[in-house]
C-alpha cells in the first residue's frame, strides 16, 4: 500500500464483467482529472498462445486435467508482484499486451496470441489500475492485497458468470459451446483455490443475481440483462460508507446485511459511481499532496 503512489486491482474471473466495472473506473478517472496507468492480467501470463496449448498436451500427457490459466504457476505473479511494489514506492514501472485477436494484432502490431514488449509506464500517473484474474492473490510466494489501496472484486454468481463467457467467447473469439465447456471443466479446481480467496481479500465485491432461469448456461439464448438482475454490494469494512444517502439516491436499493447493500442491477453504474468516486478522489488528493 502506497500513500504516494496508489494502486487500484479489480478481481474478476473470465466472464465476470471486469472490462464493464473497468469503463467506469475509466469515466471517473476522467471526471476527476486523474492520470491512471492501467495494466492487464492477461500481461502476466506465463505462456503466449502456442505454449499455453504445448504446455497443456504436457501436462494432460502426465495426468493433469486442471492446468489453465487460472492457476498459479501459469502466471508471472511474483513479477505483478514487482510491479506494485515498484510503482508503489517510485510511481514507476512497465507492462505489456497479450494480444487476443487480429483487431488487437493490427493495433499492436504483433500476433494473436503473442505478448507485446515490455514497456515503461507512463511518467507522471496519479495511480495504477489493474484488472484480470489475480490482483488480490496471497499465497506462499506473492502478497498483493498488501500493496494495493483498494481491492474491487467483480462476482457474479456462476451460472450467469458461465453465460457470460460462454456467450463472449463464441461471439468474439470464435469457439464453440463445447470447446467453452471444456476450459470452464477444466479451470473449476483452479476457480475454487485460486480465484474464490481473492474474494475474501477484496474491499467491495460486487455480485450480480439474474432474477430469470439461469438452471442452464450452456445452452442460455441471451445473457441476463441489467434489468433482469440484482447487485449484492459487499463492503469488507463498512465504516464510513453512507447507507443511508446510497439507499435515498439509488431507488429500489435496501440493506441485506450491516454491511451490504442490493441495488437494481441497471443501477450498478450509477452505485460504483457514488461509491467510488468519493474514495477514489480522496487517495489521489492524498497522493499528490505527499508527492508535492
Amino acid at each position: 500500500m502506497s500513500k504516494k503512489y496508489p494502486i487500484i486491482s479489480v478481481t474478476g474471473s473470465s466472464g465476470a464483467g471486469t472490462s464493464t466495472v473497468k469503463d467506469t473506473f475509466d469515466q471517473i478517472f476522467r471526471r476527476e482529472g486523474s492520470k491512471a496507468v492501467t495494466i492487464e492480467g492477461d500481461a502476466f501470463h506465463r505462456f503466449n498462445r502456442a505454449e499455453m496449448r504445448a504446455e497443456l498436451a504436457r501436462r494432460g500427457d502426465a495426468g493433469d486435467e486442471t492446468f489453465s490459466h487460472f492457476s498459479y504457476e501459469a502466471n508471472e505473479l511474483v513479477e505483478l508482484e514487482r510491479v506494485f511494489r515498484e510503482y508503489g514506492e517510485t510511481g514507476k514501472g512497465r507492462t505489456r499486451r497479450y494480444v487476443h485477436d487480429e483487431q488487437e494484432a493490427e493495433r499492436c502490431g504483433v500476433p494473436p496470441g503473442e505478448f507485446t514488449a515490455w514497456a515503461p509506464f507512463d511518467d507522471q500517473s496519479d495511480l495504477l489500475f489493474y484488472e484480470g484474474l489475480h490482483g488480490s492473490v496471497v499465497n506462499d510466494e506473492v502478497n498483493l492485497p498488501k500493496f494495493a489501496d483498494l481491492k474491487v472484486g467483480v462476482v457474479p454468481v456462476i451460472n450467469l458468470e458461465w453465460t457470460q463467457k460462454i456467450h463472449r467467447d463464441r461471439a468474439m473469439r470464435g469457439y464453440s459451446t463445447e470447446a467453452v465447456t471444456d476450459t470452464i471443466l477444466r479451470r473449476m479446481h483452479d476457480y475454487v483455490h485460486c480465484i474464490c480467496p481473492q474474494f475474501t481479500e477484496t474491499d467491495i465485491n460486487f455480485q450480480r443475481v439474474p432474477v430469470v432461469d439461469t438452471s442452464n448456461p450452456f445452452i442460455a439464448r441471451w445473457i441476463p440483462t441489467p434489468d433482469e438482475s440484482l447487485v449484492v454490494i459487499r463492503f469488507k469494512n463498512p465504516r464510513g460508507i453512507d447507507f443511508p444517502y446510497l439507499t435515498s439516491m439509488i431507488s429500489g436499493s435496501w440493506m441485506s446485511r450491516a454491511n451490504s447493500i442490493v441495488i437494481p442491477g441497471n443501477k450498478q453504474d450509477l452505485a460504483m459511481q457514488l461509491i467510488l468516486t468519493p474514495l477514489i478522489e480522496r487517495l489521489v488528493a492524498n497522493a499528490r499532496k505527499l508527492r508535492n
